[in-house]
């Protein structure tokens, strides 16, 4: 049967091809496919079942008179969740609904544990996550949000590759850590005697690439920080990061707008969608707002006039941070995301960042303390940060430098990056957009969780322990 050649090989047709590669629907035509009892009604000498695969559901029959008394008797005492294929013709029931009638079938793979009917609670939510195959075999709508990440990063890559960006992959063990102040995960490498990290971010790399002569390339592949877990936080993460040659961060700027607006286009339609009990606007141009000016405008505090931890203080940021400790870009940060960050919507721009905050980001001529940087906010929400790069050797270097004496840690400067600069980098545009977080935004997602087919969790406690239950 030529139907029959398509995703299941030469021998089973997906429960969607029924419903819409046969259409108009023949009755009485032949086929063959295969999935997962999920539901089944006995009435006697028939029973009545719905087959569900990736693709779709379709109701099945079977008869006695068909199948015989002891395959129709194995037929009716299948456990919900057992993985069948089936041979039969189409036909439609009496409510009108597109169904199998069963003349052969075989057991695929049986359930040994029970399929839960449903899922409520903290507790389901928690087994959700830590058993996602459970999810996903009875939650369609799971299943879904997961092909639409997919479909959303195909197009990312379509729209790079038709703007002449070349994908490229970096070193994710790396043996100086680099890109983002960010806190590592360290591993050793035995047969090097050597300590490595998990990268936090690609950036060096794709800069020496810059140097190498390609002009236009990008990665999308995993980072990994060793921080906190919240629902905007995974330690593993899905991050894009591009850089284009002779660019500056207003072509980023306009190129993160087109991208995410042909995303949203793509995933709705329109340039507004749903996110919770509100709706975000993407109609272009996006707003644009100073960080500083922000800042004052919120909190009434000039913050590059004024002594930071001082003002932190009057404003309560104690509480939360220890404000001796802390480095004040980090303290500026905080307050940023308590008076700020909460307000931004709709797609917002934050431009005109401190240059003590943006190390790799090249001086703004006119206020060396401030960088050409922006960041983009979305739903309350950081999704993309772009620079223009900073190329000069050395003042890369005395910026480094300076950071390493101030966060006061054992920081490895990278001196292979700094020689690359050496020999040349032209001025360049980077970006980074957190692919996790946008694919929230585009599913009406709020917890990273529900994007990422196996998040992080703390280890899960036995009975006697207490509640396995997540903060």
């Amino acid at each position: 049967m030529d139907e029959t050649k398509n995703l299941y090989g030469s021998r089973y047709l997906p429960v969607e091809a029924i419903h819409s590669f046969l259409d108009p629907f023949e009755e009485g035509r032949k086929i063959r496919t295969a999935g997962r009892l999920m539901a089944r009604r006995i009435m006697g000498k028939s029973t009545f079942g719905d087959l569900r695969d990736e693709s779709g559901r379709i109701q099945i029959y079977g008869k006695k008179d068909d199948l015989g008394d002891g395959q129709y008797d194995f037929f009716s005492s299948l456990s919900l969740g057992d993985i069948i294929g089936i041979e039969g013709v189409l036909f439609l029931s009496k409510t009108g609904e597109k169904t199998v009638r069963i003349e052969k079938f075989q057991l695929l793979s049986r359930i040994v544990r029970t399929l839960p009917e449903k899922w409520h609670g903290l507790k389901d939510i928690e087994t959700r996550y830590r058993h996602r195959y459970i999810d996903l075999a009875v939650n369609p709508e799971v299943r879904e949000t997961f092909k639409k990440r997919s479909g959303i990063i195909h197009e990312v890559r379509n729209f790079l590759s038709r703007r002449g960006f070349m994908e490229v992959e970096t070193p994710m063990m790396q043996p100086v850590p680099g890109g983002a102040r960010a806190k590592p995960f360290v591993t050793h490498h035995n047969a090097l005697h050597a300590d490595l990290y998990l990268r936090v971010a690609p950036e060096l790399y794709l800069k020496r690439l810059l140097v190498g002569g390609f002009q236009k390339v990008y990665e999308l592949n995993r980072n990994f920080r060793n921080e906190g877990i919240s629902v905007k936080h995974n330690p593993e993460f899905t991050m894009l990061e591009l850089y284009q040659a002779f660019a500056d961060y207003t072509d980023m700027m306009l190129l993160t707008e087109e991208l995410i607006s042909d995303l949203v286009h793509l995933s709705y339609g329109n340039a507004e969608i749903p996110y919770g009990d509100r709706s975000i606007s993407f109609k272009r141009p996006w707003k644009k707002i100073s960080f500083y000016e922000a800042l004052s405008e919120k909190t009434g505090v000039n913050f590059r006039s004024t002594d930071i931890r001082g003002a932190a203080r009057k404003l309560g940021m104690g509480q939360s941070m220890d404000l001796e400790k802390e480095e004040e870009v980090d303290i500026l940060n905080e307050i940023f995301g308590a008076y700020v960050e909460e307000e931004l919507w709709n797609p917002t721009f934050v431009i005109d960042y401190p240059t003590a905050m943006t190390p790799l980001a090249k001086a703004k001529e006119e206020d060396p303390d401030l960088v050409y940087r922006f960041e983009l906010f979305i739903g309350k929400m950081e999704i993309a940060n772009a620079f223009s790069e900073l190329n000069d050797p050395h003042v890369q270097r005395q910026r480094l430098v300076s950071q390493k004496e101030q966060i006061g840690e054992h920081k490895i400067i990278d001196e292979d990056f700094l020689m690359a600069l050496e020999y040349g980098m032209p001025p360049a545009g980077g970006l980074g957009i957190g692919i996790d977080r946008l694919i929230m935004l585009l599913t009406n997602q709020h917890s990273i969780r529900e994007v990422i087919l196996f998040p992080q969790l703390k280890p899960e406690k036995k009975e006697s322990e207490g509640s396995d239950q997540e903060p």
